[in-house]
């Protein structure tokens, strides 16, 4: 048994996408205490289909555009001669795990699977604060948060949010 970030890890995909094979029983995992602990042999054949299928096809290019960044949740938008894709769930692509109070409050953090402050995990949670692809320059972009964490840097956290886009356009 493991947990998403492991998993992720194992398989070498992003854990957003660990998160929806547990949800749609592409692989077997039963969710405790609001995380998914998944079945290491069930995670084992499914690496094994997808080893058996990206060896039939070649690997396709990272291509930067507005149909891939729509394609991967992305919300276009155009004003003022500016054509954009923003994408609101670039969070997803760290390895921060949080649970909340029926408040709202953060009860609970962990980052790489490692149990880290809730303000640690607050500050991590806000150290970028926008992505967006720009169609003019053809690259990401990003605005710079408020916050920067001891767990992590600004700028390890915004090469972990590239390196999840960059795999998600490449899963397509």
């Amino acid at each position: 048994m493991m947990n998403t970030i492991a998993a992720a890890a194992q398989a070498q995909v992003s854990i957003p996408t660990i998160r929806t094979w547990c949800r749609n029983g592409v692989i077997a995992a039963v969710k405790q205490a609001g995380r998914w602990i998944i079945d290491t042999a069930s995670l084992a054949r499914r690496i094994t289909i997808g080893a058996m299928k990206t060896a039939r096809r070649t690997p396709k290019p990272v291509v930067y555009s507005i149909e891939t960044m729509t394609a991967i949740g992305g919300n276009r938008w155009t004003k003022a001669g500016k054509d954009r894709v923003y994408l609101n769930h670039f969070l997803d692509y760290l390895p921060l795990e949080t649970e909340y109070y029926k408040s709202g409050n953060l009860s609970w953090a962990a980052w790489n699977g490692e149990r880290i402050a809730n303000r640690q995990a607050g500050l991590l949670r806000s150290c970028v604060g926008n992505v967006w692809y720009d169609d003019a320059d053809g690259k990401i972009h990003g605005q710079w948060g408020y916050g920067e964490s001891r767990v992590a840097s600004r700028q390890e956290v915004w090469d972990l949010i590239v390196a999840g886009i960059r795999a998600d356009i490449a899963a397509l």
